[in-house]
């Protein structure tokens, strides 16, 4: 297994049990992402529900190997509807985010999962545990909008 020093990990530096979401700073938050890629699947929302659906269909800035965006800086600049994930605005998006999401997992007051790279050391515990999309979507420019129905995810997201 391969070791990620850019995550402080390990339960000494536990921050996530310890401070309120909205006293993280930047680089607490953003260390949070699991890095599985589900928030960048294309989802269909049934307007009389308000029931999410995941596709398949990853975001065109998706990498399908990393499960990461490969442009995550300057995104806005190619997907100017990407959703930028805060505390402030968590309540707003939680309802879409995965249920195995750092993110949400915390809002709703829970812990993280013990495969969660803060938790393991381990930028690949979330791929060993099959809970990313690595190696699972299908590029967005490779289906027409009009059949995404066609191409739900199977599994809860």
């Amino acid at each position: 297994m391969t070791k990620n020093s850019s995550h402080n990990s390990g339960p000494q530096k536990a921050f996530w049990k310890t401070k309120p979401i909205s006293d993280m700073s930047h680089s607490e938050w953003e260390s949070l992402c699991d890095g599985c890629g589900k928030c960048c699947l294309n989802k269909l929302e049934n307007d009389d529900t308000g029931e999410v659906h995941y596709t398949k269909i990853a975001c065109r800035l998706l990498d399908n190997e990393s499960c990461k965006c490969s442009q995550y800086s300057i995104r806005h600049q190619f997907v100017p509807d990407c959703i930028v994930l805060t505390p402030k605005n968590i309540s707003e998006h939680a309802y879409w985010l995965p249920k195995t999401c750092a993110y949400y997992l915390l809002w709703k007051g829970k812990d993280l999962f013990d495969w969660h790279p803060l938790v393991s050391g381990d930028t690949n515990t979330v791929h060993e545990a099959n809970v990313s999309v690595k190696e699972k979507t299908i590029a967005e420019f490779e289906v027409d909008e009009d059949e995404w129905e066609d191409y739900l995810w199977d599994e809860e997201v």
